[in-house]
């Protein structure tokens, strides 16, 4: 590996370099804010946990439960798509990383020759970064769901019992955090697309990462779905 860090960092123009700070750097910060937000601009993350908690309020009381049954399976299968979807991603960009003469091919055929194959390499890799993280944060969101399942399935049918009400937010906080998951799984997928603007130079993936910035900036803030969520919007507390 360090034999080959040179040659890596040699083909590396400081645009290149500057544009990948921005990528990371816009990664990293709309995480931040979308989990973090100001107290009086929440994100729609943030809104949906009030909303999450006001279902397991619900859900106590709620006789039968078959409908809550199909709700969560339905919020198992979107992991469960993207996890395979992420999985034909990786096979196929780690093909072509084997491939070097494949890529120079393709790199003839878009007419960007010129370009030293292990700089098409670290291009191609840096967007399997975030399919493989995109990975993980799905399967891991696909599990939390099959626990808050279960979890869901061990509150009382008597909402005058005791535990009802522990077990309905033991549920809830287990369901937001598979939800976290799965929304950072997605934003991964998001940033896996903007690095592929780095094919076409660093001003292409400046340009990239710009719009997928903008794009979930105004989904988490400024859409007409959050103004939805903001009517009325169920208050966290003891359920």
């Amino acid at each position: 590996m360090s034999m080959h860090m040179p040659s890596i960092l040699s083909v590396l123009s400081t645009g290149d370099i500057a544009a990948l700070i921005w990528l990371f750097a816009a990664w990293i910060g709309i995480g931040y804010l979308t989990e973090h937000p100001p107290k009086n601009h929440p994100s729609v993350t943030v809104l949906m946990v009030n909303y999450r908690h006001e279902w397991m309020r619900q859900f106590i009381t709620r006789q039968p439960r078959i409908f809550d049954s199909a709700i969560l399976q339905t919020l198992r299968e979107g992991p469960t798509f993207f996890a395979s979807a992420c999985l034909i991603a990786i096979g196929g960009g780690m093909a072509l990383v084997g491939n070097p003469e494949r890529l120079s091919q393709v790199a003839g055929e878009l007419e960007l020759g010129g370009v030293p194959t292990v700089l098409w390499q670290v291009k191609v890799i840096t967007a399997l970064f975030f399919v493989a993280n995109a990975l993980l944060k799905f399967i891991w969101s696909h599990r939390l769901f099959g626990y808050c399942a279960v979890m869901m399935a061990s509150v009382p049918n008597d909402p005058a019992d005791p535990l009802a009400t522990i077990r309905a937010h033991q549920a809830a906080e287990i369901n937001v955090t598979a939800a976290k998951s799965y929304n950072m799984g997605l934003r991964n997928i998001y940033f896996s697309l903007a690095a592929l603007g780095w094919l076409v130079g660093p001003w292409g993936l400046f340009v990239t990462t710009c719009f997928v910035l903008g794009l979930t900036w105004r989904r988490e803030f400024a859409s007409h779905s959050r103004q939805i969520m903001l009517q009325d919007l169920p208050k966290i507390g003891k359920i």
